[in-house]
């Protein structure tokens, strides 16, 4: 059986990481698996926004495999392990696409930090959140330690990971590590749906959009501001952003292409 279940919801792409027995925990073939059918949606034309969950209903990711990685030392976990982990994860932050996550239950250790690739997140309010590797004598290792800190408050951020503590969805939600929390029966439908509604607009323009906020959270203020003066210019050489304008006027629905 696949560890990744790969289907389309109209322009929506949906993966789901399907090792319940394992509480969906990553090792090296998922993560192979996993990058070969998102780079499968990335470069299809009729996807237009990328969905990621779990099997089951106890888990997202529950982390790695803890037995592997006891059986590792540094260099060999370096080059097999924490090599494929990192590249997977940033392929999600980079990746074109709007991605969404539906975290239907624990998400911990590298869950969290897969979770902390993407771009929007429900999570069922049942799940758990944490990186609990300090509790191993281990600290987040795939990019945990450092996407964490850039997206909740720092004193925060040691906090859980000083601790290795869980945290509620309720918590995620008011530390903004999540979007929002849904009851589990509703939560892949809601989150497909919101997939949905962005997958309407401009592919084109979300791209842009995205690569706008991804590359001006690295600069400096008036740096990112120039950028993203030049990339609303690109846009607006683009057909889609005169169909919506032109729709607007019209009021009718746009109709955008992604040129």
């Amino acid at each position: 059986m696949s560890n990744i279940l790969s289907e389309k919801h109209g322009p929506v792409g949906l993966l789901t990481i399907n090792r319940p027995k394992t509480l969906n925990a990553l090792d090296v073939a998922t993560m192979h698996e996993l990058d070969t059918e998102l780079a499968a949606f990335e470069a299809d034309d009729a996807v237009r926004a990328i969905v990621v969950t779990g099997a089951g209903e106890r888990a997202f990711i529950a982390g790695g495999d803890i037995a592997d990685l006891d059986s590792r030392q540094g260099l060999v976990h370096y080059q097999q392990f924490a090599e494929v982990i990192h590249r997977l994860i940033a392929r999600f932050e980079r990746c074109d696409k709007p991605t969404l996550g539906a975290i239907n239950g624990w998400a911990l250790g590298g869950g969290t930090e897969l979770l902390l690739g993407l771009d929007i997140r429900l999570v069922a309010e049942e799940a758990r959140l944490g990186l609990p590797e300090i509790t191993l004598g281990l600290f987040p290792g795939a990019g945990g330690t450092q996407r964490l800190i850039r997206q909740i408050p720092l004193c925060r951020a040691k906090e859980l990971m000083f601790t290795g503590d869980q945290i509620t969805a309720a918590e995620a939600v008011t530390l903004g590590l999540v979007n929002r929390a849904v009851p589990r029966e509703k939560l892949l439908a809601e989150t497909l749906a919101l997939a949905q509604r962005i997958a309407e607009k401009s592919p084109l323009v979300l791209k842009l959009l995205k690569r706008t906020l991804r590359d001006g959270l690295e600069m400096p203020l008036p740096q990112a501001l120039a950028h993203e003066q030049a990339m609303i210019g690109l846009v607006l050489d683009s057909r889609d952003a005169h169909e919506g304008c032109r729709a607007f006027l019209e009021k009718r629905k746009a109709n955008f292409t992604g040129a």
